[in-house]
């Protein structure tokens, strides 16, 4: 079976990101999320072929209601991966039927844009998350063109995760809430690893552009520092202890309305 881009594997190692919005039932939205190693003198041809060839067939899916949502997140500041195509759906057997029909279609429709692909993007990994209805106020929404993203991507004790999960939903969590209630924040997620390697958690923020989000990012790392919050926020990161972060720009993409 193909992957959901022409011409690859589905490999299910680990796979920012995040996409959609979780709906009024509360129920858990399932992310499929692949990053790709790019070339970067030649990335932006990945860039087209995505948006003039594969993407019709994405945003059909979604019409249809085969998917919740997808997005393409472009590098702006971080590590090795230059992209991710991210596609959600409301559980994981949808997920999974979908993102393989789509990358047979599409690996018979567009078989020379798949192979130009993956000489520009010749590696790439996956992970499937799953959002935490718990966390009150926990949105993924990076399907919106000319937003800003910033994805921290957790390693953390497997054996002590839950309790991570429970100062993010008591603690830490309300603070972000706080800033998207006064509109500084367009949304903030966390996720959870279902599928893939090391990282076990993914923290999620937009903003209109990169240098809000670093503003807003600064203060709540400094409200979590101190006063009350203090001691939870270094149980959280004695759990967590190694991060790495990106910052995307969501270039294209289609949500179910």
């Amino acid at each position: 079976m193909r992957g959901i881009v022409g011409g690859f594997a589905i490999v299910l190692l680990l796979v920012p990101l995040f996409v959609g919005a979780q709906d009024d039932n509360d129920q858990n939205v399932y992310v499929y999320a692949t990053y790709f190693v790019c070339d970067p003198a030649t990335e932006t041809r990945a860039d087209e072929i995505i948006a003039r060839s594969y993407a019709p067939h994405y945003n059909a899916a979604v019409e249809q209601g085969n998917l919740s949502s997808w997005s393409w997140l472009a590098h702006f500041i971080g590590g090795k991966w230059r992209r991710v195509l991210v596609l959600t759906a409301p559980n994981m057997e949808e997920l999974l039927e979908s993102s393989g029909a789509l990358g047979e279609i599409i690996g018979d429709t567009t078989p020379e844009a798949g192979r130009v692909f993956t000489e520009v993007c010749n590696a790439h990994v996956d992970y499937i998350w799953t959002t935490n209805p718990a966390v009150d106020g926990s949105r993924l929404s990076v399907a919106e063109p000319g937003v800003a993203s910033f994805s921290t991507y957790l390693q953390c004790d497997i054996s002590s995760e839950d309790r991570a999960d429970e100062i993010m939903a008591k603690t830490i969590g309300p603070v972000y809430q706080k800033y998207v209630d006064s509109g500084r924040l367009g949304s903030w997620g966390w996720l959870r690893h279902s599928v893939g390697e090391e990282f076990r958690r993914l923290l999620t923020l937009t903003a209109d552009d990169h240098a809000t989000l670093m503003a807003v990012r600064d203060s709540i790392v400094a409200e979590l520092r101190s006063g009350r919050n203090q001691r939870a926020f270094k149980q959280f990161n004695e759990i967590c202890n190694v991060h790495h972060d990106y910052m995307w720009d969501i270039q294209i993409g289609s949500t179910q309305t």
